[in-house]
């Protein structure tokens, strides 16, 4: 078996250096403090310049509006925004484009792409309160009866829903797993703002109790298993990426800490118990990063591409909660305290695991996978 290489295409270049800047410029941690404060929980200027610049098109296809690329070209951008915890519907606008194009129907396709690749926001609703990681396990009903679909249930995680103009939902249509595509209005009071570790992000409960849609709100039923599966995929690689950026930015908080910070006359970064841990996280975080490269160039290449992408997630998972974690004891009192930065990336890590599956479980996916 042959992993793709770990080199750069030309976008993921372009892509990687516009994105450097602009996330840097556009969220310091003054910004991400004050947005965590706010209702919205992003900046929708922001957002828009985003969108301005193409990012919101990247791997939406050139005949519904898009730019055309995949999404290895979507990494390095979220990536950034990772290492500077630029809150924002990127990821999952992205993911809800990326269901239409593998399991929607002509006429969603046609109505919705184009406008998701203009800035539209798109999210998904496929998490459940028993809390499994296998997304065809699915409580959610749907019924049909005539031209309607009637909806019972609830969804969980449904990231940034409050802004949200589709919510694609999983639900069990005659004892198979389907999607179904809502829109804002659909939604409209049926969405219930949850408490997450990771203040940064805006994540919400969605009731489907008593909603009735059109049939036509059905995304392809027959491809919807396999639709999952590539979300499933596709949000681990972007969680991958988002971990891998979040994993360098503490890396760095915590070394410039060890060579300013002095105890008994020394620089701390001196004493062999903290510079060895630090060693320790950039080594896994760059092999981490490898994965992450490897991950989005073998993408789109059966069974490779799995196999890539979930020890991806398992690397950069292990990484970043390693990297956080130092670096909170490393800082002594203050790293337990709300001002200390290690300590929003020690929470995104946290719901980062919890989301599409922990290092645990992708390794327990990767054992069949490897040995079968």
């Amino acid at each position: 078996m042959q992993m793709a290489g770990l080199g750069y295409s030309e976008e993921q270049i372009e892509l990687l250096d516009v994105a450097t800047s602009f996330c840097r410029d556009k969220s310091p941690i003054a910004r991400v403090r004050k947005l965590m404060d706010s209702d919205l929980g992003y900046d929708a200027d922001v957002w828009a310049e985003m969108a301005a610049l193409g990012w919101t098109a990247i791997s939406i296809p050139e005949a519904h509006g898009g730019v055309g690329l995949t999404l290895a070209e979507v990494v390095p951008v979220v990536e950034q925004m990772g290492r500077h915890l630029m809150a924002s519907p990127l990821v999952s606008s992205t993911l809800a484009a990326q269901a239409l194009i593998f399991g929607g129907t002509e006429a969603q396709t046609s109505a919705w792409l184009p406008r998701l690749a203009e800035g539209a926001i798109g999210t998904l609703a496929l998490s459940e309160a028993h809390g499994d990681w296998d997304l065809q396990n699915i409580l959610a009903t749907a019924k049909l009866e005539g031209d309607n679909v009637h909806l019972s249930g609830e969804k969980l995680f449904a990231a940034w829903a409050q802004t949200a103009d589709i919510v694609i939902a999983s639900v069990m249509l005659d004892g198979k797993p389907a999607l179904v595509l809502l829109t804002a209005q659909d939604v409209a009071g049926r969405l219930r703002r949850e408490a997450i570790i990771d203040e940064t992000k805006r994540s919400f409960a969605v009731s489907l109790d008593g909603l009735v849609v059109s049939r036509a709100a059905l995304l392809e039923v027959a491809r919807a298993t396999s639709t999952l599966s590539h979300i499933e995929q596709a949000a681990n690689l972007l969680q991958s990426a988002e971990m891998c950026g979040g994993s360098q930015s503490v890396i760095d908080y915590t070394v410039s800490y060890l060579q300013t910070r002095k105890q008994f006359g020394k620089l701390i970064g001196e004493y062999q118990a903290l510079k060895h841990p630090t060693v320790d996280a950039y080594v896994e975080y760059e092999k981490a990063r490898s994965h992450l490269y490897s991950a989005a160039n073998s993408f789109s290449d059966q069974g490779v591409g799995e196999i890539a992408v979930r020890m991806a997630k398992a690397a950069a998972d292990a990484t970043y909660s390693f990297a956080a974690d130092r670096a909170i004891q490393f800082h002594g009192g203050f790293g337990f305290t709300h001002d200390c930065d290690a300590g929003l990336h020690r929470r995104a890590a946290i719901f980062h695991a919890s989301q599409f599956g922990d290092a645990a479980w992708q390794r327990a996916k990767l054992a069949p996978l490897l040995l079968g």
